[in-house]
């Protein structure tokens, strides 16, 4: 499987984002992860900066709409081959920005996604 940007990750092990880091490591997903706290899960660091990320295949989205919009750039400069838009991260403005650009927009839950084998 191709390297998957969990994006908005969170330390709280009660958040979809730690959990899904944890399914796509179970699943021998390359996993790395963006989010606003530094640290780790599962062995995966959390990083502060989208500096550095290279070669990504999936963006899976845990920011709402509102936070979306300063990363739209950065994230269409990435060009993963597509963005997953889990529930509560809806977004038509970015889904037809993204569309522009040539990116896949998926709009899905990932840990329902992994759970079916339909990732």
């Amino acid at each position: 499987m191709k390297k998957t940007l969990v994006f908005g990750a969170s330390l709280n092990p009660n958040r979809y984002s730690y959990l899904a880091i944890n399914k796509l490591l179970g699943k021998q997903i390359e996993t790395v992860a963006f989010g606003p706290k530094t640290g780790e899960v599962s062995g995966v660091q959390i990083r502060p900066s989208l500096d550095d990320l290279e070669n990504i295949h999936s963006i899976t989205l845990y920011l709402n709409k509102k936070r979306q919009r300063e990363y739209y750039e950065r994230i269409v400069q990435m060009k993963p081959k597509r963005v997953i838009f889990n529930p509560g991260t809806e977004n038509p403005e970015f889904y037809e920005i993204l569309s522009n650009n040539g990116i896949e927009v998926e709009v899905a839950c990932t840990l329902v996604l992994l759970a079916t084998d339909q990732y």
